[in-house]
């Protein structure tokens, strides 16, 4: 994958299966994002092919494979208008759009985003409007969203990221349980960081400079190693009750 003169990805051979839940790491500038906006088909790849959902880009209407596609990110977050009522955030996306507008939707559509709104602890602020949430109640918002069209392929681009500890520790309790249901969608999760990962999450995939550095099950991939020339640092992982740490050796 390029652009212009530089080279965002190259010899990634990556597949995840229907039943899978993988966190993609690695440091700023590893191609993290670019795989993940490849996955949810807002990028093309400049050379070899990417099949998404058993769709081929560049042989599909994107439009359409879109929708079955959950996705959040900071740059989604910040096109959301500031005085959109969160419930409206949520139950848009079943019509792919930002900003509701001349949509009709019935009271199944209102009720599943109110549901989802819960479930993700937020559903108390249905009411209010977008500008006035926190860091970490947009991100709830924008995950309840990507959930909404009962996707096959949910993508979560660092739904931690800017959050306190408290709100990171809750974000990940109910990401791991999403994990935990047998029919949640196949899931993957961009981070820099491994505290990050919610238990649950069964595979890893490591970039460092656009190559993959390790692929495969969590356990096998997060190694001292592994996160060694992932980062350039020598570094120390370990597990605990389902949770990653690491620190500097």
């Amino acid at each position: 994958m390029r652009r212009s003169t530089s080279t965002l990805l190259r010899d990634v051979d990556w597949a995840v299966e229907l039943d899978e839940r993988w966190v993609v790491l690695g440091p700023n500038g590893a191609g993290k994002t670019t795989l993940l906006r490849l996955a949810a088909a807002e990028l093309h790849p400049t050379t070899g092919s990417v099949d998404v959902l058993g769709e081929r880009l560049g042989r599909v209407n994107v439009f359409e494979l879109r929708t079955r596609i959950g996705l959040t990110s900071a740059s989604l977050g910040m096109r959301v208008p500031g005085d959109e009522v969160v419930r409206d955030v949520v139950v848009s996306a079943g019509y792919g759009v930002l900003g509701r507008w001349r949509e009709r939707y019935d009271a199944t559509d209102t009720d599943r985003a109110d549901q989802l709104l819960d479930a993700l602890g937020v559903r108390g602020l249905a009411e209010r409007t977008f500008g006035t949430l926190s860091e970490g109640e947009r991100k709830r918002t924008l995950i309840a969203r990507a959930l909404m069209t009962d996707p096959e392929l949910l993508l979560l681009d660092e739904p931690a990221a800017g959050l306190d500890l408290g709100g990171r520790e809750d974000l990940v309790g109910r990401l791991a349980t999403l994990a935990a249901d047998p029919d949640a969608p196949a899931s993957v999760l961009v981070t820099h960081h491994v505290e990050e990962i919610p238990p649950g999450y069964s595979h890893g995939l490591l970039l460092r400079e656009g190559r993959v550095v390790a692929a495969g099950l969590l356990e096998d991939v997060l190694t001292d190693e592994n996160l060694t020339a992932t980062f350039g640092l020598p570094l120390k992982v370990q597990r605990r009750r389902g949770r990653y740490t690491a620190w500097l050796r």
